[in-house]
């Protein structure tokens, strides 16, 4: 597969992890960019949320999985997790969420790829506006979704494995839960940002009174005030060294009620984790892990793709903030070239 040489092209590809039902790029959204002007190329995928036949009723090419590697070199290819490990050079430009700027486990390998292959990795993450802000993001249902699984193993009701759900279905569920959890708090850090957002909405549909620590609580953290609630709600992305949320001191602070974390940022391989006390990621299958036994037990969530439990609602709302930034990645707009910025930076830091 080529693209044309007048043609800016987007190839979406197939998403290698079997959970990973999001997709950052709808149907109606790759219609749209393909009636601006763009190509737009749709690579076949059995779990994405939107089938291969609603991508091609609303006119896009629909291509066999892996058909990035063979593709030109000025494709530009689109998703949302890791790559593959084949290729072991990577020459084109890839947009996703690469997770390796913050000193994360492989990001040392990931970028000799890129630098190997001449490509280039627009982090996701990175898509900031002049005042920094990210511009598009899955962080409200990452946080709804992580809110949901917290209150949901509180009031022992958190199903295992974990599979995709609707919105009301999930909803449903926390309304059940409310009965359960008489008087139980919980606290959200990075309260007021898009994942804190999403998780006090979840903690409300299932009773839980919320405590929201945003950065003037955090930066002076009163941890007996912490672990005095039920259920933390971890929202904080540390894009700087800062002092630790939660530490193995915490485990016998007395007054600790604190039962079920629940990560959302999940940055316990970045070298800016801000819970030090959890250093692995859980699963669908397996979504919760002891950390502490005694005197109080504590369980953790730390689950990498939230989101992807409500793919629908997950991916309509990122694919309508990022279709319309996507032309600009093929004229040089400020927020893709502070992008491109950050990936020689990390480039320069790393390699």
């Amino acid at each position: 597969m080529t693209a044309s040489d007048a043609t800016p092209t987007i190839l979406l590809r197939s998403e290698e992890r079997a959970s990973e039902r999001r997709t950052p790029l709808t149907p109606e959204g790759a219609a749209a960019l393909q009636a601006s002007g763009l190509r737009v190329i749709v690579e076949s995928s059995p779990v994405r949320v939107f089938g291969d036949d609603e991508y091609a009723a609303a006119g896009l090419e629909v291509v066999p999985a892996g058909t990035w590697v063979r593709a030109d070199s000025d494709v530009v290819v689109l998703g949302i997790k890791e790559l593959p490990d084949e290729p072991e050079a990577l020459r084109h430009r890839h947009v996703y969420f690469g997770h390796a700027y913050k000193g994360q486990h492989g990001a040392k390998e990931l970028l000799s790829r890129f630098a190997a292959g001449g490509g280039q990795l627009l982090d996701l993450e990175y898509l900031v506006n002049d005042a920094g802000r990210r511009v598009v993001a899955f962080g409200y249902w990452a946080g709804f979704v992580g809110g949901a699984l917290g209150a949901l193993q509180l009031a022992g009701l958190l199903p295992a494995p974990l599979q995709p759900m609707t919105l009301d279905g999930l909803t449903a569920m926390l309304d059940s839960a409310g009965g359960r959890m008489p008087g139980a708090t919980a606290a959200v850090t990075g309260a007021y940002g898009r994942a804190g957002r999403g998780a006090t909405d979840a903690l409300h549909l299932a009773g839980i009174g919320v405590s929201g620590w945003d950065r003037e609580h955090t930066q002076n953290l009163d941890s007996d005030a912490l672990v005095a609630h039920d259920l933390l709600v971890h929202c904080v992305h540390a894009d700087v060294p800062m002092p630790p949320f939660l530490t193995e001191a915490d485990r016998n602070r007395p007054g600790r009620r604190l039962r079920v974390l629940a990560d959302v940022t999940a940055d316990v391989t970045s070298d800016l984790n801000l819970l030090p006390v959890s250093h692995e990621h859980t699963t669908w299958p397996e979504p919760v892990r002891r950390i502490w036994d005694d005197p109080v037990p504590l369980d953790a969530i730390v689950i990498d793709n939230l989101p992807s439990l409500l793919p629908l609602q997950a991916s309509e709302d990122f694919s309508a903030g990022l279709v319309p930034i996507l032309p600009g990645l093929f004229t040089g707009a400020p927020v893709w070239a502070r992008a491109a910025a950050s990936y020689d930076d990390a480039i320069a830091r790393v390699l």
